[in-house]
């Protein structure tokens, strides 16, 4: 359901080649990879190239070179990577994009979560949905755990955590503001329930904003990534498939230690932790798969 953004199609036929002998653009690509762990492959440059030309043009900086020292400035540097990583990672999405692992989470993952809280007597769901976008995925959880509030989950409260990189995406996501195409796959129920017009767009209601608690997170920030702990479900979809092969493996190890013992991982329909991970267990649903790291061993 979330999106990292980094377009996976070709340049049009007409587009002018990508300049490959720019050094500077190497430089550029590989600050990117250092700071966010997103690698951008040499097909994609055509892309890298665009993005970078939108902010020299924005700044009045006349190259590359120039523009590289930017970056690397201890003034303005941090704040000017930020605006061209809301560029380079640009989502889209929309409300219950992948139906069979929603329905995993309602049939499977919360009544195995329920009942391993039942013996503790916590009645408490943490999720995280990380590389969020703007908002869709989260929303969607949420109006999910609200339908089950007077049947499933009587008696439990939930939150969930929705963080992303791109600063521009969370703010169109605290605003909860909608496109009817953003919602195209959004059952007819839940729109009448969880959404209230607003011109020609749809706002979610107040209910389900409440549920949703939305940060800014590199998922490449160790310092951050070890606090996001006590977490029974981890939704990441969509994301990883643009990080370099260590970058990937260390998300993927913080996912691990966050979740509770019994937690549930989902990744993106076309991504797996092959070669990557071997702690997780694969779980397979209809038409969907899944990871779990394993449940506490009975003293």
């Amino acid at each position: 359901m979330s999106s990292l953004f980094v377009p996976a199609t070709p340049p049009p036929a007409s587009a002018p080649p990508t300049p490959l002998s720019e050094p500077y653009l190497f430089r550029i690509r590989d600050l990117i990879y250092q700071v966010s762990g997103i690698l951008l492959t040499e097909n994609k440059f055509y892309y890298l190239t665009d993005r970078c030309s939108k902010r020299t043009a924005a700044l009045e900086i006349p190259t590359l070179a120039a523009y590289f020292d930017l970056l690397n400035s201890r003034t303005c540097g941090e704040m000017e990577l930020q605006l061209l990583l809301n560029e380079i990672t640009i989502g889209e999405t929309c409300f219950f994009r992948n139906q069979p692992q929603l329905d995993a989470l309602r049939g499977t993952v919360l009544p195995a979560v329920i009942a391993a809280k039942q013996h503790f007597g916590y009645k408490r769901i943490n999720i995280w949905s990380a590389g969020c976008s703007t908002g869709e995925e989260p929303y969607t959880l949420a109006m999910m755990l609200l339908n089950e509030s007077q049947g499933l989950l009587r008696g439990w409260s939930f939150e969930i955590a929705a963080t992303d990189l791109n600063e521009r995406s969370l703010t169109r996501a605290r605003e909860g503001v909608f496109s009817d195409y953003a919602l195209r796959n959004i059952p007819a129920q839940f729109k009448e329930k969880y959404m209230r017009p607003r011109g020609e767009a749809f706002r979610v209601t107040d209910e389900v904003k409440n549920c949703v608690k939305f940060s800014k997170l590199n998922l490449r920030d160790d310092s951050r990534m070890v606090f996001m702990k006590g977490l029974d479900v981890i939704f990441c979809c969509n994301v990883l498939i643009y990080f370099g092969a260590q970058p990937k493996r260390r998300v993927i190890q913080h996912f691990y230690n966050n979740l509770l013992p019994g937690g549930f991982l989902f990744l993106g329909h076309s991504e797996s932790l092959f070669g990557l991970n071997d702690d997780f267990k694969l779980l397979h649903f209809p038409q969907a798969t899944g990871y779990q790291k394993p449940p506490r061993k009975p003293i």
